[in-house]
């Protein structure tokens, strides 16, 4: 749970609102001049309507070049940002032929496999000379090839699972599978911050969806056992199934889930679980098997385990583990797999081959060392930050580091001025999170050196005075709560 300062929660909201109100003035002015002119929508209704093209309007077009920077590298500790230029006021961006070299806060690179790798890279450069970039086909025809078929046995093995299935989309992994696994007269029961993917599967599935605040087991327990006690919606007659889904690590927050507890919970009402481990798989654990090898939950307590290769090991897609019946189920009636292009060979190949670094199978040390690295590197930035007087959400061990800026002067402002100095970061704001809670998301690799890290600190320290996110003097100080606060999950 956030507590906002009064006086930054008030100053946020008349920040927000005095945007609204320009905007809206600008758009009651605009209907009057543009009714002067014949309309060219010959009939049609405007295709963009609502709020959501005002805030894009008014709101976002603003700030547009804090986000979608392009790059000209691979994502590694460092990479070439395109410099881009505007002429109408944000409306549009021109990319340059500049670049500018920054130390990269923002891609998932954990274990630092997107860039070239002494190992990875020769074999997925082999394997795209023999097998081509696509198999052009989805998996049930001719896209299945010796690699997918390595790569779903090297993954079940690695999760501590009987089998898994892969797909060449994590988003889609969630947003897919869930409406397969449940629907008409089921429940879902998500946490309150789970990411969009588990947002829209759930409401694709059909299933009645109920929420419990965000990682707190004694909540769920309430949910479930209401539910459990009311029935389905009108008839109340019990579910026919109920799937409880949490993340790893959720990405937003940068927090561990309370697996041991949900688990628990999870087993006392007969529920499933669903643990979507996108961010914590490869990243956190001894031997990089995720949260549940962090914090001792037996694999065979969780029905299904989801993650994605995009953060850790360097590649896309992702993939669903559990047990041999789930998994040949799920062949024969996931749209994902029944319809969609395979995952790319050469990417499956880096799959495969980071796994193996991982698993010391490379015949070195490596990964272990990039696991140690990881969890070193995220836990002195995350202390030192704190030292300093940021808010930073999250906990020991996770890579995700967000620092809360609240004001949306704030976002640009902070965003503009670590670029200005050669480090990029990510900053995010509603809708992706809570109107009054806007940070600047810090992913944290293996890749990083000290001299990084070093590096890092002094300019958002700097930048941090300059733009006043400082909330905190010290981190001892943390501890006395401001008299004032407002409460926001």
């Amino acid at each position: 749970m956030i507590k906002i300062p009064y006086l930054t929660a008030l100053s946020t909201y008349f920040s927000y609102g005095l945007l609204f109100a320009f905007g809206q003035f600008r758009d009651f002015f605009r209907k009057i001049f543009d009714s002067w002119h014949s309309s060219n929508l010959q009939g049609y209704a405007p295709i963009c309507l609502g709020l959501e093209d005002f805030y894009i309007r008014r709101l976002y077009l603003r700030i547009q070049d804090c986000f979608g920077r392009p790059i000209s590298s691979s994502p590694g500790a460092w990479f070439d940002v395109v410099e881009r230029h505007s002429n109408d006021n944000n409306k549009t961006l021109k990319r340059t032929t500049k670049v500018t070299r920054c130390l990269n806060l923002g891609s998932y690179n954990y274990l630092g496999f997107a860039a070239a790798d002494e190992y990875c890279t020769p074999r997925v450069i082999e394997t795209l000379k023999r097998f081509s970039p696509s198999t052009c086909s989805p998996r049930v025809d001719g896209g299945t090839t010796i690699l997918h078929n390595e790569l779903e046995v090297c993954v079940a093995n690695f999760v501590g699972k009987p089998a898994a299935i892969v797909f060449g989309m994590g988003y889609v992994t969630n947003s897919a599978i869930l409406p397969v696994l449940i629907g008409k007269g089921g429940l879902i029961i998500s946490d309150s911050l789970n990411h969009n993917s588990i947002v829209n599967g759930a409401r694709g599935s059909g299933a009645t969806v109920r929420v419990f605040q965000h990682n707190t087991p004694s909540h769920l327990e309430e949910v479930l056992r209401q539910q459990i006690a009311e029935g389905q919606p009108r008839t109340h007659r019990p579910w026919k199934k109920i799937i409880v889904i949490v993340e790893g690590i959720y990405s937003m927050e940068g927090e561990l889930c309370k697996l041991p507890e949900i688990v628990a919970i999870c087993k006392k009402y007969k529920a499933y679980v669903y643990l979507d481990e996108a961010h914590s798989i490869g990243a956190v654990g001894k031997t990089g098997r995720g949260v549940c090898e962090l914090l001792g939950v037996d694999t065979a307590d969780v029905d299904i385990m989801m993650g994605t290769f995009t953060k850790s090991f360097g590649s896309c897609g992702g993939y669903i583990a559990g047990s041999k019946e789930l998994i040949q189920y799920l062949k024969y009636t996931c749209p994902a797999h029944l319809y969609a292009t395979s995952i790319s060979p050469p990417a499956a190949q880096q799959i495969i081959s980071s796994i193996k670094v991982i698993l010391g199978e490379d015949g070195s040390s490596r990964g272990a060392q990039k696991l140690a690295r990881i969890r070193e590197n995220s836990n002195f930035f995350r202390s030192e930050l704190l030292k300093m007087g940021f808010e930073v959400l999250g906990d020991n061990d996770s890579p995700v580091m967000p620092i809360m800026l609240y004001n949306p002067a704030k976002i640009p402002a902070f965003s503009r001025e670590c670029l200005k100095q050669n480090v990029a970061v990510v900053t995010v704001a509603f809708p992706a999170t809570p109107l009054l809670l806007a940070r600047a998301r810090i992913c944290i690799s293996a890749s990083h050196t000290k001299e990084d890290l070093l590096k890092a600190l002094e300019v958002i320290s700097q930048v941090g005075d300059l733009v006043g996110i400082k909330y905190f003097p010290a981190e001892s100080d943390k501890q006395h709560q401001e008299p004032g606060a407002l409460k926001l999950e």
